[in-house]
């Protein structure tokens, strides 16, 4: 019999909420951009879960543009969060160029960002 496949949530202690944290993030963390989104983040201490926020603006379009944009860039850092080196804050910013965007093409602009910023752990 085989085993359930295991669950990626994103529980409420993985999200950045708070404006002083998005703000510390920026001011003191490190960024890249690439493609679709604009990463900023900062290594946690060991044992703290990674967590993650997600800035769009209204210059991407209306409401239903931005939730979208929003969901994609959650749902990318969902599927890769167990690849992470080490626990990180990450703040990704949807750029104009995400409207539109298939999850793929997001993921590996994602991608993009976690390997030149040595973010994920070396493949075997």
């Amino acid at each position: 019999m085989a085993a359930a496949p295991t669950v990626l949530g994103l529980k409420r202690n993985q999200r950045v909420k708070s404006g002083r944290d998005f703000a510390r993030i920026k001011n003191r963390g490190r960024r890249m951009t690439r493609g679709c989104l604009i990463a900023n983040w900062m290594e946690l201490p060991s044992g703290s879960p990674p967590r993650v926020g997600v800035i769009t603006t209204r210059k991407l379009g209306n409401a239903v543009v931005r939730s979208r944009a929003r969901r994609l860039l959650r749902e990318v850092f969902r599927l890769h969060q167990r690849e992470l080196r080490e626990p990180v804050d990450l703040v990704l910013v949807a750029r104009s160029s995400i409207v539109g965007k298939k999850l793929a093409d997001v993921d590996i602009d994602f991608m993009n960002v976690l390997r030149q910023g040595r973010l994920i752990k070396p493949e075997a």
